[in-house]
């Protein structure tokens, strides 16, 4: 596949992902005060329903794609103290997993009736950092030189 279709497909994943994180964690989180719980509840139990249908679709595209690229500079990943875009590289790869790692957390919480109000907003914060670090190191990757 090629290298253009491999970004363009990696980023379109993210910008789904981090949009949707940035959907619930901003918006949505400031809507809270304004609409009563009885009808939030049935709005956000919708929302989760259709982000647990998609988000799988989501990621298998974004994570794909990102294994693609970063097999792709496996030369510069191999040691990535060399230089400033294989540490920031491998620092935007370490974060990716541990995104994934939330997901597959939410994924449990949900399956198990655990994943309430509190541990959702926790999670989805966690997720906004670490997509916001994400995108600030893909972007420092091709202007930050040490």
């Amino acid at each position: 596949m090629s290298y253009g279709l491999l970004i363009t497909l990696h980023l379109l994943g993210a910008v789904a992902f981090a949009g949707t994180v940035f959907f619930e964690v901003v918006l949505l989180a400031g809507v809270h005060d304004r609409v009563p719980a009885q009808h939030m509840r049935p709005v956000e139990q919708a929302l989760g329903t259709r982000a647990t249908a998609v988000m799988p679709w989501v990621l298998l595209v974004l994570y794909t794609a990102g294994a693609a690229l970063a097999w792709r500079h496996r030369a510069l990943l191999a040691h990535p103290l060399a230089s400033s875009m294989g540490t920031l590289m491998a620092l935007k790869i370490g974060l990716a997993f541990s995104v994934l790692g939330h997901f597959f957390t939410a994924m449990w919480w949900r399956r198990r009736g655990q994943l309430n109000g509190q541990r959702s907003h926790r999670l989805h914060l966690s997720v906004f950092c670490h997509v916001l670090a994400i995108v600030l190191l893909a972007k420092a990757m091709f202007y930050l030189h040490w």
